[in-house]
């Protein structure tokens, strides 16, 4: 038995090492003073390099480069993972720094940053020299990419990518990281600029998305960068969220909603009992309210102080994963 266990334990450390992979972290602290017990970096990949446990904020210490302010550390870690980490100036916790919100987690309120380590080459992927509590390298901009999937099972198996101009359209770390199963997202660092990409459910030219011609110009996005900018999440193949491109390319209508015209109450009789998330947006696909239901086939909202016009109502079945829209007239 004992035999056994240690023939399992040697497959999976071998695993992790077949798919390890050299990351050099490195932070810029030009103009900051440097605590006297040095620079360091913490995240949940100090265990898998070596270290005794994740989240020290005194184990990992990273050395000044010659004739520059940045300091940096290489470590070897299994590919294919999300990593989340922090900079320390000293090695304690009270000195990590300061995360910008456009590059933390953000789910469930962490304010770490991330990357996705994606390996497809044999070489150390170096992360960019981002300044100690900023949002990128100096003289760039951080540009934070997301792309909506209503249906999981749409999604590849072989990851989705970002193919870009700004990385010479190559797909070589640019796999996208879904921390809910819907919302997959990437951070870049750019220069100012105007720049094309679209998005790969896949990895071949075959898996590349298809615009519509009113978003796209010679069949890709494009994005203006003068700033840092997160950008809203689109839907694959369509020029809005999953969300008002269903309204658009789709217009499914399994539910009634009357009166319509609509004057102060409008009722909405549901196609069968479910979960349902209920939006009430304008024609833009501006949220203007939303509630959850359960376990009812009609209800009742209220439209008395929308203005005058035109709006769409879309019931998103959490069980099913559909979108079911309909557009009615406030009087």
């Amino acid at each position: 038995m004992k035999n056994i266990v240690l023939i399992i334990l040697g497959l999976f450390l071998c695993s992790e090492i077949i798919e390890a992979k050299k990351v050099k972290f490195s932070v810029d602290m030009t103009g900051i003073e440097i605590s006297p017990n040095g620079v360091h970096i913490t995240g949940d990949f100090q265990l898998l390099a070596g270290y005794e446990d994740d989240w020290l904020s005194d184990a990992t210490k990273m050395e000044k480069e010659a004739g520059s302010d940045v300091y940096s550390v290489i470590v070897d870690i299994p590919a294919f993972r999300k990593y989340e980490f922090k900079f320390v100036n000293g090695d304690q916790f009270y000195e990590v720094e300061f995360v910008p919100v456009e590059s933390r987690v953000g789910y469930d309120f962490i304010d770490n940053r991330w990357l996705y380590l994606d390996s497809l080459d044999n070489s150390v992927y170096e992360h960019p020299r981002i300044i100690f509590s900023s949002n990128a390298p100096a003289g760039k901009y951080l540009l934070r990419f997301s792309l909506d999937f209503i249906d999981a099972s749409e999604i590849s198996e072989n990851g989705v990518h970002l193919l870009s101009e700004f990385n010479n359209y190559s797909i070589l770390n640019q796999r996208l990281f879904s921390f809910d199963g819907q919302i997959y997202e990437i951070i870049s660092y750019v220069g100012t600029g105007t720049y094309k990409y679209k998005f790969m459910n896949g990895k071949t030219s075959e898996t590349e998305e298809s615009l519509p011609s009113e978003c796209a110009v010679d069949g890709y996005r494009t994005v203006e960068v003068a700033d840092d900018l997160v950008l809203d999440a689109v839907c694959f193949g369509e020029c809005y969220d999953c969300f008002t491109s269903s309204v658009i390319d789709h217009n499914v209508k399994l539910y009634d909603c009357f009166p319509n015209p609509a004057l102060n109450m409008i009722n909405i009789e549901l196609p069968y009992i479910s979960n349902y998330q209920i939006y009430i947006t304008d024609l833009t696909g501006t949220l203007i309210s939303e509630r959850e239901i359960i376990n009812s086939d009609i209800i009742t909202e209220s439209v008395g102080s929308l203005l005058s016009g035109y709006y769409l109502i879309k019931i998103f079945n959490k069980i099913t994963r559909q979108v079911y829209t309909s557009k009615f007239t406030k009087l």
